[in-house]
């Protein structure tokens, strides 16, 4: 019952009950009265009178002076003015006395920004909420209160504030929480004096624990006890924690502070747990006792210490060891994630080169039956309709292809291929293996048109042909740029140009022509679902091989240098060219071929018997046993030993390599024809040396062709073909083709098919004066010299005859100029011999400051230019429009002597523009005007020794019949 009175305010007996149990007296609040309100009678209708408005005349006319406003009105505030038009809506407003006036703002520090000052105390209006040391004095003064009669302040229960992190907690700043609290409690000014009062009484509830152990008879504990009585049981909850804490030390003395209890114990009634530190801020001189509490041992002195100690032991033993199986295990995982890694990753390797195995297995079957298949109807699609996808590849390993500099121009300068659209049942697709800019195809697109004018000989027939071929460029080229790829792998990573190549070639006959073939070649035929017209990647690689070249020649009983192929170590090298020495002493240069690289990259050549200071000794020894005798291996013996002794030093100090960028010293060649294997041969032993290259076809039905031939020009050194002139004149033709045939029986009987390219060299050899014709190179692809033929063919609108090297054109027999009307059909023109001179290596580093179409510019303005009807001139092939150091050339003439003339006058003319005093530009134009001139000297030799030799053979013609 008195529980239901004390929790009830508004019971009558709730005072009284107070004041007897706990001697809280509580202040008499007068109750107000309430006065009913006066009943008055309800008014309709509007109270308020109407305001008056500006006319409307007001607002439609300027008027000078504004409307007059009475007191009233201005009473009304500026809006209503503004809404009612007595104050215009754009008028300028100034107030004489601004309601708001500007006033600084004092910042205060943090420690002191909710502290109140004397002066700030007095301004205030009423009394202030008593602090909190005033607020503790209310349980002393409760006491006195029943004693002396006086009313007693608020008490220490109500007048308690929480700590500031529950001030925190809820959410209220101390000044909202002051000014709350003082509205809803304001004492008397009797009662706040009696408060300041009896907080001078108060103590600081120092409270002594000796041992651990709390005194709760003290009058300090329990006046702490009296003045938190509504939250006793959190304060005595954290006194003995603090005590379990000394005790467990054995601290024999310490005093807690119990003003700090009271501030931070509110804080871990809920959840939060206090720590060591929070226990021991509470305590007096709290440094020595975390002094005397981090002294080593200290904690087994107390409560249960021998426990603790007995509990810390096995702790301490258990995870020593726990932690040493932890370590053995961790070694046993990291040995096990050893061996399992390398183990997993071959795993992975093992399974895809498995599956690369399978598909390229998949990919060469397929290859071999549709190479059947176009073989059987290889005569109906060589007569109709066909498309003829071009893809120049160059399937080499990546060690050849990161080595040889601009691989993508070399991929890209057979451009010529789009001429076979000259067969009017032909369209061509040719990938490019970079991006050809709107100027360069504009260009070919004039160039590829010009048919119909060189069959009329007017060059205004320029026809459309944009629908007979299309120039694609594999997308993939962005994603790996810089990189030396084949045009193969850009195209196979290139769908959406797989996709339009599926599209142009959908239900027509069409097949694959490639460079030199690899795998990735044989997987876009199959993507594609295509024959590709030549051999299968092993057979390309074995036999373009230097190695597998030799094979083929000496399969085919052609004559060949004196050598040695299929060299892979060191000691083979010094062994077989010591032999070679003694049995070839008239050779002085010996050369040096890597098997995988082609373009004279891997080639190096030493004079050897001008640097072999044993090399009299040995032809001495040579004359004194003679030639028979000398062969024998007895004879020959010291002069082998001397040969390979002197070699290894000879070589490392006067062979050269033909690419010295790439092998600066013998030591970086030698690594590298170690490493692929290569073959020693004789270079000419004569002043005069003629390379021919022969392009020739294998077709599926097994036919040989051949279809080009010319005499090669070096701008570069002996070892590097930088141009040919065609058709070739150095070797008989016969003689040629019967060469020519046996080297392709030989392919053919090897599983060969399509285009292939032989090089000869032809000389005067020293002994027997008489011509020497060797085979001394052979390449399975698709050449840049048959390339330039068909661009020659197809602006010549001529025929080729290998078998006869012979190249004839047509002219276009001249119009009458009468105007009368022929009836009679316009007669054939004359058929007459023409010479080219055709070069894809020509290069200039200046070119690249200058477009294309300034350039052609420049030679239309000396003169250089291509006549139609004469089918003369000279026809320029850019390749590429990024650098623009390199480009293509065909000069056509009635003789070779002036074609060769007007070629290098050409040339001349071009560096002229390009070169610069003070500029040192890359270019081969000296060496390529050079090269030709000596050609020019030898014919200019020949000629007159045939003309003498003609005047001898006339004077004894004359003599004889006399």
């Amino acid at each position: 019952m008195a529980l239901r009175v004390l929790c009830d305010p508004r019971n009558p007996c709730n005072r009284s009950v107070l004041n007897e149990n706990y001697g809280v007296s509580l202040p008499w609040i007068n109750r107000r009265k309430t006065s009913p309100a006066p009943t008055q009678k309800v008014a309709k209708g509007v109270t308020v009178s109407s305001l008056p408005v500006a006319p409307a005349s007001f607002h439609l006319h300027k008027v000078s002076s504004l409307l007059p406003v009475s007191q009233t009105d201005s009473e009304k505030g500026i809006l209503s003015l503004v809404e009612r038009g007595l104050i215009p809506r754009a008028a300028r407003i100034t107030l004489e006395k601004p309601p708001v006036l500007p006033r600084p703002v004092p910042l205060h520090e943090f420690h002191t920004k909710h502290q109140r000052t004397g002066a700030d105390s007095k301004k205030a209006e009423g009394a202030p909420y008593p602090s909190e040391d005033e607020a503790r004095t209310s349980s002393f003064a409760s006491k006195d209160s029943k004693e002396k009669g006086n009313i007693a302040p608020p008490p220490s229960c109500i007048s308690f504030l929480p700590s500031k992190k529950s001030r925190e907690r809820l959410g209220l700043s101390p000044l909202k929480q002051e000014s709350a609290s003082s509205s809803a409690l304001l004492p008397k000014a009797s009662e706040m004096m009696l408060a300041q009062s009896f907080q001078k009484v108060v103590s600081e509830f120092d409270i002594q624990v000796r041992n651990g152990v709390l005194d709760y008879s003290s009058s300090d504990l329990q006046g702490l006890k009296r003045h938190c009585c509504l939250f006793w049981g959190g304060i005595l909850s954290f006194l003995e924690k603090v005590g379990n804490l000394l005790k467990d030390y054995a601290v024999p003395y310490a005093i807690i502070r119990g003003r700090r209890v009271m501030e931070i114990a509110p804080d871990f009634e809920l959840n939060q747990r206090p720590t060591r530190e929070d226990l021991l801020s509470v305590i007096r001189d709290a440094l020595a006792i975390r002094k005397l509490l981090g002294r080593p041992g200290q904690r087994y002195k107390g409560q249960n210490g021998r426990q603790a100690a007995a509990t810390k032991i096995q702790a301490t033993w258990r995870g020593h060891k726990l932690r040493k199986a932890y370590i053995q295990f961790r070694q046993h995982q990291w040995a096990t994630g050893v061996i399992a890694i390398p183990w997993l990753i071959h795993i992975h390797m093992r399974r895809v080169r498995k599956i690369l195995k399978e598909a390229r297995q998949r990919h060469l079957e397929n290859f071999h039956l549709r190479a059947k298949h176009l073989a059987a109807n290889w005569s109906r699609i060589r007569t109709s309709r066909r498309t003829i996808i071009h893809v120049p590849s160059l399937g080499y390993a990546h060690s050849v292809r990161e080595a040889t500099r601009d691989f993508a121009i070399k991929q890209g300068s057979q451009i010529g291929r789009l001429c076979e659209i000259q067969d009017p049942n032909v369209d061509v697709i040719y990938v490019c293996p970079f991006e050809m800019s709107e100027e360069m195809q504009d260009y070919y697109k004039r160039l590829l048109g010009l048919q119909t004018a060189v069959k009329s000989g007017n060059p205004e027939d320029i026809a459309d042909l944009r629908d007979r071929f299309k120039i694609l460029t594999p997308e993939a080229i962005h994603s790996f740029p810089g990189r030396p790829m084949s045009l193969a792998t850009f195209l196979k990573y290139s769908p959406r140009t797989l996709q339009r190549i599926r599209r142009l070639i959908q239900g027509k006959a069409a097949y694959l022509v490639g460079g030199l073939l690899g795998q990735d070649d044989l997987e876009v035929a199959d993507t594609l679902d295509l024959p590709v017209l030549g051999s299968s990647p092993e057979v390309s690689r074995l036999y373009s091989s230097k190695s597998g070249s030799k094979r083929i020649f000496n399969a085919a009983q052609v004559p060949v240098p004196p050598g040695r192929y299929d060299i892979y170590r060191w000691q083979q090298v010094v062994e077989f060219l010591s032999q070679l020495v003694i049995d070839y002493p008239e050779v002085k240069r010996w050369v040096f071929k890597a098997d995988h690289d082609f373009g004279g990259n891997g080639t190096a050549f030493c004079d050897v018997t001008a640097h072999l200071r044993c090399y009299t000794w040995v032809l001495n020894e040579r004359r004194r046993y003679g030639p028979e005798i000398w062969k024998k291996s007895w004879a020959h013996e010291p002069a082998l030993a001397k040969i390979s002794q002197e070699l290894p030093g000879l070589l490392a100090q006067h062979a050269r390599a033909v690419n010295e960028k790439r092998f600066p010293t013998w030591g970086k060649f030698l690594q590298t024809f170690v490493r692929q294997g290569g073959i020693i041969e004789a270079f000419p032993p004569s002043d005069s040396i003629t390379n021919i290259t022969v392009d020739m076809l294998i077709e599926p039905t097994g036919a040989i062709a051949m279809v080009s031939c010319g005499d090669q020009f070096h701008a570069d050194g002996p070892f590097r073909s930088s141009g040919t002139t065609l058709p070739q004149a150095s070797v008989e033709p016969q003689a040629l083709n019967a060469l020519c045939f046996q080297v392709g029986e030989a392919c053919r009987n090897r599983g060969v098919v399509g285009y292939f390219s032989i090089d000869f060299a032809t000389f005067i050899h020293p002994r027997t004066l008489g011509q020497q014709v060797w085979a001394i190179d052979l390449d399975l692809r698709y050449s840049d010299h048959l390339a330039s033929t068909q661009l020659l063919l197809y602006v010549t609108n001529g025929k080729l005859d290998c078998s006869l090297s012979r190249f004839q054109v047509q002219l276009v027999p001249k119009k009458p100029k009468s105007r009368h009307v022929q009836r009679q059909p316009p007669e054939a023109g004359p058929i007459v011999s023409r010479y080219a001179v055709m070069s894809t290596s020509i290069r200039h580093a200046n070119l690249s400051i200058i477009y294309y179409s300034v350039f052609l510019q420049m030679c239309k303005a000396h003169g250089i230019g291509y006549d139609l009807e004469l089918r003369e001139g000279s026809i320029f092939i850019p390749f590429e429009d990024q650098k623009r150091n390199r480009f293509g050339m065909i000069t056509v003439g009635e003789h070779l002597r002036g074609v060769l003339m007007t070629f290098a006058q050409h040339l001349f003319i071009i560096y002229q523009e390009l070169s610069a005093p003070n500029m040192h530009a890359e270019t081969n134009f000296k060496g390529a005007v050079q090269d030709v001139e000596s050609i020019l000297g030898v014919a200019e030799e020949n000629k007159m020794r045939f003309d003498k030799e003609e005047k001898e053979e006339e004077a004894k013609a004359r003599g004889t019949t006399k």
